[in-house]
């Protein structure tokens, strides 16, 4: 415990919460702004706010917005690299609040991997040493940048939604951002904190879009139960509910003049509601298939609606007449927004393309090419000047409106990017995706402190060779990458094969390894002289797994297509094949005496496999869906398998009992990999996290959270150096610190 913890510990409860409220302001309002850089530069403080029962992380981070205050605009010109310092802080801090509201423990890995460079000032690396210095608990401590440093255009993530996100709007005075959701709910959150402020509960099924009226008082949201309903931001109460669709509404639209409000169906129709009575005044015929999306002119005069029959139509807001169609799209049409001077509209459709519009004379002007998916959603700035599109690629990308020209691509969602909205003042974006979350942007400016070393697709597997001096990463980007396991550092990349590497191996004498790709192939490489040795053909589908025999002198390959296959390493034949499962082969491992291969399957089951006689042993079923990994002990006399059902099992391999369910993920458990000395168990899961087990008692030791979902983990040999792959191409190096021998 460091003195600022020591001191305040000895006050009682009271004089702690009044303390701690009021340091960081009190220090600012009276002018001593180096006493304020010293506390908010003290890890032990960090670690008393953060911890206390009634502050967390966004008091914390609302000592360092008081750097905007006006009491700190006359700080002196010598101090500004200090200001500079607390942006950054802030910045990691803002990056990682999501994680850190529900796990305070991860103060110290998550500032440590976002600060972790040698770029940053002295007084960023005294607070690394501070960290180090002052954990006393387990924790999972980078070894090398592998975080989104702050200083970039992500600002934040608001987690808390239990589905995709559908859907996001900001209300006009910009504090609040309103967010809906597959789960049923909508959310409010704090835009300038991040913090979640409340649910809304009151539909029965996904909540597909809202909207907020002009005054910021109320929120309209459309569901798939086929209502609208009516919200007070104020209290959350739900007002009134509208009836009248015939099947799910996709999208909703108010009227500038905030009396009205418009929505579109998967039944084909638009209907305008009376939103002071509820009243449904009329509807809209025309589109031949589902409306997805609708937007009213600022003169509140004419709506627009996108629809599956790959058009638009402009409709007469007094009359109710369709007045013309947009034909152009050759997909659905799911998105569209219209410029603020009413003069041009902007579609987005899933042929991968945007399109502008000449709203008076329904002209194609021009499209934007540029995702390499659907377009799910376009936002267009307050001046008019810049169209953000939302995509299934993952990414957004800003686009400069008069020349067509892509600015550039905002990327960090794990999944398709469903929505996005901008904030009046245009400074922020805030994007809505199948991932769960939501991101706000930096908009205006961002400058990246520095740029991690990654693959550039998502990483499958690692592998560390036998004397633990390297690590060899195989990535969707179709190539090996082999690192230096001290430093981090990437020595060279293989470039493997023809289409996606799933899988790596490496021999017993570190001098080969075995990559297994979906081109349905393995190959065989001399890690000495980066020299491809011979490929290995016979699976009939994508190859998911390999691992070498404890002699080096076989490999065992697991396939989509159902089997194992074994083969010898020096002559490269096959020798036999394993049937037995029903389903894709995703994962193998051979016991230390060489004699079983365990495998394990999406049918659910593994199967232990006698390597001599190739007869099946055992089958061990209790995983509820399909299984991702498997491991042995040491000692060759338990297994540990991971499952896309979220848990670990650990199996006695003599008999097939299941001996214990490890359950702490939240999401598919994708890889499993065991300490040398079989007490420890790591895993990485797509709920971005790598965990420690104690594997005597089931408890988790120390939690690392990632900014992607993690897909495969390893652990070097004699020693407690983790090693993982990402989705997002990123390799993550990481020490189990803290731990006292058992």
């Amino acid at each position: 415990m460091g003195s600022f913890a020591k001191n305040l510990a000895i006050k009682n409860a009271a004089f702690q919460r009044a303390y701690l409220g009021s340091l960081a302001p009190s220090l600012v309002k009276s002018g001593n702004l180096e006493k304020y850089y010293q506390i908010l530069t003290d890890f032990d403080f960090l670690m008393v706010k953060i911890n206390h029962p009634e502050f967390g992380v966004y008091p914390l981070i609302e000592n360092y917005d008081l750097i905007d205050h006006e009491h700190t605009s006359n700080y002196s010109e010598y101090n500004f690299e200090k200001f500079k310092n607390l942006k950054v802080i802030r910045g990691a801090l803002r990056l990682s609040a999501h994680i850190l509201v529900t796990d305070q423990q991860q103060l110290a890995s998550q500032l440590y991997g976002r600060l972790l460079n040698q770029k940053m000032p002295e007084d960023i690396q005294r607070l690394l040493a501070q960290i180090k210095q002052k954990t006393t608990t387990p924790w999972l401590c980078p070894l090398t940048p592998s975080l989104t440093p702050p200083g970039g255009r992500l600002l934040r993530t608001l987690k808390g939604h239990s589905h995709s996100v559908n859907a996001v709007a900001v209300t006009p005075n910009g504090q609040r951002v309103i967010s809906a959701s597959h789960d049923a709910t909508l959310k409010v959150w704090n835009l300038a904190t991040g913090e979640e402020l409340f649910t809304l509960n009151g539909h029965s099924h996904s909540v597909n879009a809202v909207a907020v009226i002009p005054n910021g008082q109320q929120a309209i949201s459309a569901s798939d139960d086929n209502t609208l309903k009516i919200w007070n931001l104020a209290t959350g109460e739900e007002l009134f509910t509208l009836n009248g669709h015939s099947h799910s509404v996709n999208a909703v639209a108010v009227i500038p003049n905030g009396q009205q409000v418009i929505s579109a169906s998967r039944d084909a129709t638009l209907k305008i509601w009376n939103l002071v009575t509820g009243e449904e005044l009329f509807t809209l015929n025309g589109h031949n298939y589902s409306v997805d999306a609708v937007a009213v002119t600022p003169d509140g005069q004419q709506a627009i609606s996108a629809s599956c029959d790959k058009t638009l139509k402009v409709w007469n807001l007094v009359t109710g007449e369709e007045l013309f169609t947009f034909t152009g799209h050759n997909y659905p049409v799911k998105a569209i927004a219209i410029t603020p001077n009413g003069q041009h509209v902007i579609s987005a459709s899933k042929d991968k393309k945007l399109k502008v519009w000449n709203l008076v004379t329904g002209e194609e002007l021009f499209t934007f090419t540029g995702h390499n998916y659907p377009v799910k959603a376009i936002a267009v700035t307050p001046n008019g000047q810049h169209v953000i599109s939302a995509s299934n690629d993952k990414t957004l990308k800003v686009w400069n409106l008069a020349t067509g020209e892509e600015l550039f691509t905002f990327t960090g969602h794990n999944y398709p990017v469903k929505a996005v909205a901008v904030t009046p003042n245009g400074q922020h974006v805030i994007s809505a995706s199948n991932d769960k979350t939501l991101k706000v942007w930096n908009l205006v400016t961002g400058e990246k402190l520095f740029t991690l070393n990654a693959h550039n697709d998502s990483v499958r597997a690692v592998a560390v060779t036998p004397n633990g001096q390297q690590v060899i990463s195989a990535s969707f980007d179709k190539t090996l990458k082999v690192w230096n396991l001290a430093t981090g550092e990437k020595l060279f990349t293989l470039n493997a094969h023809n289409d996606l590497v799933k899988a790596v191996a490496i021999t017993p004498d570190g001098q080969q390894v075995i990559s297994a790709s979906n081109d349905q192939t393995l190959k065989v490489w001399n890690l000495e002289t980066r020299q491809e040795l011979f490929s290995l053909t016979g699976h009939h589908d994508s190859v998911n797994a390999v691992a070498v025999t404890p002699n080096g002198q076989q490999v065992i390959s697991a396939s989509k297509d159902k089997t194992l296959k074994v083969w010898d390493l020096v002559t490269g034949k096959e020798l036999f094949t394993l049937i037995g499962h029903s389903n894709s082969v995703n994962s193998v491992a051979v016991t230390p005496n060489g004699q079983q291969v365990i495998s394990a399957s999406t049918d659910k089951t593994l199967k232990v496999w006698d390597l001599a006689t190739r007869e099946k042993l055992l089958t061990l079923i209790g995983h509820n869906y399909s299984v991702k990994a498997v491991a042995v002990t040491a000692n060759g006399q338990q297994v540990i398998s991971a499952s896309y059902d979220k848990t670990i099992k650990l199996w006695n391999l003599a008999t097939g009992e299941e001996l214990l369910t490890l359950s702490s993920h939240t999401g598919s458990v994708n890889a499993v990999a065991v300490t040398s000395n079989g007490q420890h168990v790591i895993s990485a899961s797509d709920d971005n996290t790598i965990k420690i087990w104690n594997l005597a008692t089931g408890e988790v030791i120390a939690t690392f959270t990632g900014d992607s979902p993690i897909n495969c983990s390893a652990v070097a040999p004699n020693s407690m150096i983790i090693v993982a792959g990402d989705a997002s191409g990123r390799v993550h190096f990481l020490r189990l610190e803290n731990m006292r021998e058992e």
